[in-house]
């Protein structure tokens, strides 16, 4: 482990504490029923869970670090966090619609960026008994086991690749031959990881997603070999004074090229 992943040992251990208090939250209205409500449009479901953990994690987090900014998909956004250095970016519940439903493909993700940069992340995923946990330098974990570099569980020579419908429409149809079009699940965290684990190849991630949804998962991708991107092979940077971001694609180094390929060529570009 070096010197940078010992840097941020203590963050990551305070976030994996209010996590799991967070998990414990959500596992005590799981399935009970819980009040929901909606918003952007009724597009969005919010349940009393979601808030009682956004107060929690912003109670904890921040009362431990002082110094450092917030943003939370389930608070009032500030410019106030953009002169932070380190800034917590949270999603009390990704896979809010699952949540609600019963379903046990939901997370508790809590990340941290330095300089715009994730720096540690955890997912923490009771339903599943699932605690997924990265920081610079220290690698990725799942259940304290750690994830390999650069490995495909598939093991096939098609990729598997989660692909939103309405990104699969701007595509060529040939575009997808070598594919193997896999469902993404309700959760775009756990989507992530599972290209970070090497389940999936590749995640493209719809526009529109905000800086909440990833900047966990993007620090597991980073300790495995995997990069989250633009269209134009941009690296994410986070803390940006919109956190909503455009198509982006989570892969192997490797295989980012022939993937957004697919995407110029659909688009005639």
């Amino acid at each position: 482990m070096g010197s940078e992943a010992t840097l941020f040992s203590d963050d990551l251990a305070l976030m994996l504490e209010a996590s799991r208090l967070a998990a414990d939250i959500a596992m005590s209205h799981f399935r009970q029923d819980p009040e929901v409500w909606y918003k952007n449009g009724g597009r969005s479901p919010v349940s009393e869970a979601d808030i009682a953990i956004d107060e929690l994690l912003k109670k904890l987090l921040l009362a431990a670090r002082p110094d450092y900014g917030w943003l939370s998909e389930e608070a009032e956004d500030s410019e106030h966090r953009l002169a932070y250095k380190r800034v917590f970016i949270v999603d009390p519940i990704d896979g809010t619609r699952a949540y609600v439903a019963g379903r046990p493909d939901w997370c508790v993700s809590v990340g941290l960026v330095e300089d715009g940069r994730p720096v540690a992340g955890v997912l923490a995923a009771p339903a599943r008994g699932e605690i997924w946990q990265a920081q610079a330098g220290g690698g990725a974990f799942l259940n304290d086991v750690r994830l390999p570099a650069g490995m495909s569980l598939s093991g096939e020579a098609r990729l598997r690749v989660a692909i939103p419908d309405m990104v699969a429409k701007k595509m060529l149809p040939k575009a997808q031959n070598g594919l193997d079009k896999v469902a993404g699940g309700p959760s775009l965290a756990l989507r992530v990881a599972a290209v970070a684990r090497g389940e999936l190849d590749a995640v493209f991630v719809r526009p529109h997603a905000s800086e909440w949804d990833l900047a966990a998962a993007d620090t597991l991708l980073a300790e495995t070999g995997h990069v989250l991107v633009d269209q134009a092979g941009g690296r994410m940077h986070y803390n940006r004074p919109d956190p909503s971001r455009g198509l982006l694609l989570a892969a192997s180094s490797g295989h980012v090229p022939q993937l957004l390929a697919l995407l110029q060529t659909a688009d005639g570009h």
